[in-house]
Protein backbone atom coordinates (compact mmCIF):
# COMPACT_ATOMS: atom_id res chain seq x y z
CA UNK A 1 0.00 0.00 0.00
CA UNK A 2 0.91 3.48 -0.72
CA UNK A 3 1.05 6.27 1.88
CA UNK A 4 1.94 10.07 1.95
CA UNK A 5 2.31 13.22 4.30
CA UNK A 6 4.03 16.24 5.38
CA UNK A 7 5.62 17.13 8.80
CA UNK A 8 7.06 20.43 10.45
CA UNK A 9 10.71 19.77 11.51
CA UNK A 10 12.49 22.83 12.91
CA UNK A 11 10.58 24.82 10.51
CA UNK A 12 11.57 22.79 7.42
CA UNK A 13 8.57 21.22 4.99
CA UNK A 14 9.02 17.50 4.75
CA UNK A 15 6.70 15.34 2.36
CA UNK A 16 7.11 12.22 2.68
CA UNK A 17 5.78 8.83 0.18
CA UNK A 18 5.72 5.18 1.30
CA UNK A 19 5.40 2.42 0.02
CA UNK A 20 4.65 -0.18 3.24
CA UNK A 21 3.67 -3.96 3.41
CA UNK A 22 1.17 -5.47 5.56
CA UNK A 23 3.91 -7.34 7.61
CA UNK A 24 7.81 -6.79 8.16
CA UNK A 25 10.30 -7.61 5.46
CA UNK A 26 13.33 -8.76 6.94
CA UNK A 27 14.59 -8.78 3.23
CA UNK A 28 12.79 -5.28 1.79
CA UNK A 29 12.21 -3.28 4.79
CA UNK A 30 13.99 -0.79 6.67
CA UNK A 31 15.30 -2.16 9.48
CA UNK A 32 13.62 -5.24 8.61
CA UNK A 33 10.24 -3.31 8.95
CA UNK A 34 7.05 -2.51 6.76
CA UNK A 35 8.34 0.13 4.26
CA UNK A 36 9.97 -0.85 1.60
CA UNK A 37 9.94 2.35 -0.43
CA UNK A 38 10.59 5.99 1.34
CA UNK A 39 11.20 9.41 -0.18
CA UNK A 40 11.38 12.33 1.77
CA UNK A 41 11.58 15.71 0.20
CA UNK A 42 13.03 18.84 3.05
CA UNK A 43 12.12 22.40 1.17
CA UNK A 44 11.15 20.37 -2.24
CA UNK A 45 14.54 18.25 -1.96
CA UNK A 46 15.23 14.83 -2.45
CA UNK A 47 17.04 14.54 0.67
CA UNK A 48 16.36 10.79 1.37
CA UNK A 49 15.43 7.60 -1.12
CA UNK A 50 14.76 3.99 -0.27
CA UNK A 51 13.83 1.10 -2.52
CA UNK A 52 14.33 -2.05 -1.03
CA UNK A 53 18.10 -0.48 -0.45
CA UNK A 54 19.36 3.06 0.14
CA UNK A 55 19.45 5.12 -3.15
CA UNK A 56 20.03 8.27 -0.87
CA UNK A 57 20.81 7.67 3.35
CA UNK A 58 19.19 10.76 5.10
CA UNK A 59 21.17 14.08 3.83
CA UNK A 60 20.29 15.88 7.13
CA UNK A 61 19.38 16.32 10.87
CA UNK A 62 16.22 17.07 9.29
CA UNK A 63 15.56 14.41 7.35
CA UNK A 64 17.22 12.07 10.44
CA UNK A 65 14.28 13.10 12.41
CA UNK A 66 11.84 13.10 9.70
CA UNK A 67 12.58 9.39 8.85
CA UNK A 68 12.64 8.44 12.80
CA UNK A 69 9.39 10.27 13.23
CA UNK A 70 8.23 8.01 10.27
CA UNK A 71 9.67 4.57 11.21
CA UNK A 72 7.80 4.85 14.67
CA UNK A 73 4.56 5.43 12.99
CA UNK A 74 4.83 2.79 10.02
CA UNK A 75 7.54 0.31 10.44
CA UNK A 76 6.16 -0.93 13.56
CA UNK A 77 7.11 -5.03 13.75
CA UNK A 78 10.92 -4.92 12.88
CA UNK A 79 13.65 -5.50 14.29
CA UNK A 80 13.91 -1.69 15.70
CA UNK A 81 10.18 -2.21 16.96
CA UNK A 82 11.39 -5.75 18.37
CA UNK A 83 13.98 -4.82 20.05
CA UNK A 84 12.42 -1.70 22.25
CA UNK A 85 10.15 -4.67 23.22
CA UNK A 86 12.86 -6.53 24.84
CA UNK A 87 14.47 -3.88 26.20
CA UNK A 88 11.21 -2.99 28.39
CA UNK A 89 11.20 -6.79 29.24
Amino acid sequence: MWAKGMMQIDGAECRYWIKHFDEPSEEYGIDGGRISKLEIRKDGVCTLNYDRVWDIMPQDEITQKALEAIKKEWNLGGKSHENKLQRNR
